[in-house]
C-alpha cells in the first residue's frame, strides 16, 4: 500500500475518512475558537472549503494524504500524511488541528495510533516525522507524549503568514520504536 492511498482508518474512538467537501460544515463549526492559535494553521470557518480543496489538490498530486477526524460521526478536525517520500518510505504526520472540544481527549491519541499503524504496518515506513512550531508548546508536549524523539530544531525554517520567522521542532519515530510507542498509546487509550 502507498502512503498516498486514500483509505478509511477506524478504531473505537475515532474514524479517519479521506477529507472531502462533505466534511465542510462540521469542520467550519470545529474551527470556531481556534483563530487565536497564531503558531498553527487552522482555517477560519469561512475558509474551510478552500482548505479542503487545497488539501484535496495536494492529494491528487501525491504530496499529501488528508483525513477528516470524526468522533461519533461528526468531523472534529483534520490531519494528514504530508511530505510523502514514497521511494524512501518516509512520511510526516502533520497539519493536524482539532476542535477545542476534542483537545485533551482520546481523539488525538486514537488518531495518531491509526496513522502510525497505517504508516508502519500497512505502508512499511522507515521513519514517521512530526513537526511543530517552536512556540506551540501544547503540540510539542503532545508529540513527546506519543513517544516520538526530538531530532532537532530547524531555525528560521519558514515564514509565517504575517512574515514572522518560524523555528520548527522536528520529532520522529522509527520502526524499531513503533512497538513500544503502540503499546504506550494503547495503554493511554485504556486509561492506564
Amino acid at each position: 500500500m502507498l502512503l498516498s492511498d486514500a483509505t478509511i482508518l477506524e478504531n473505537a474512538h475515532v474514524r479517519l475518512e479521506p477529507l472531502g467537501p462533505q466534511h465542510a460544515s462540521d469542520l467550519a463549526v470545529a474551527s470556531v475558537g481556534l483563530e487565536h492559535a497564531w503558531y498553527t494553521s487552522v482555517p477560519l470557518p469561512a475558509g474551510v472549503p478552500e482548505e479542503i480543496a487545497r488539501r484535496s489538490a495536494m492529494r491528487d498530486a501525491g504530496t499529501m494524504n488528508p483525513w477528516a477526524v470524526l468522533r461519533e460521526g461528526v468531523a472534529v478536525g483534520m490531519t494528514c500524511f504530508c511530505g510523502i517520500d514514497q521511494p524512501n518510505r518516509h512520511v510526516e504526520i502533520g497539519y493536524t488541528w482539532l476542535a477545542l472540544s476534542a483537545q485533551r481527549t482520546a481523539v488525538n491519541t486514537a488518531a495518531k495510533l491509526l496513522l502510525l499503524g497505517h504508516a508502519f504496518d500497512a505502508c512499511d515506513a522507515i521513519a514517521v516525522e512530526l513537526r511543530t512550531h517552536w512556540h506551540n508548546r501544547q503540540s510539542r508536549a503532545a508529540i513527546a507524549r506519543l513517544g516520538a524523539k526530538q531530532d532537532g530544531v530547524l531555525r528560521n525554517h519558514r515564514l509565517g503568514p504575517d512574515g514572522s520567522l518560524r523555528d520548527t521542532v522536528v520529532f520522529s519515530i522509527l520502526p524499531h520504536e513503533w512497538p513500544a510507542v503502540r503499546l504506550g498509546l494503547q495503554e493511554r487509550l485504556r486509561g492506564g
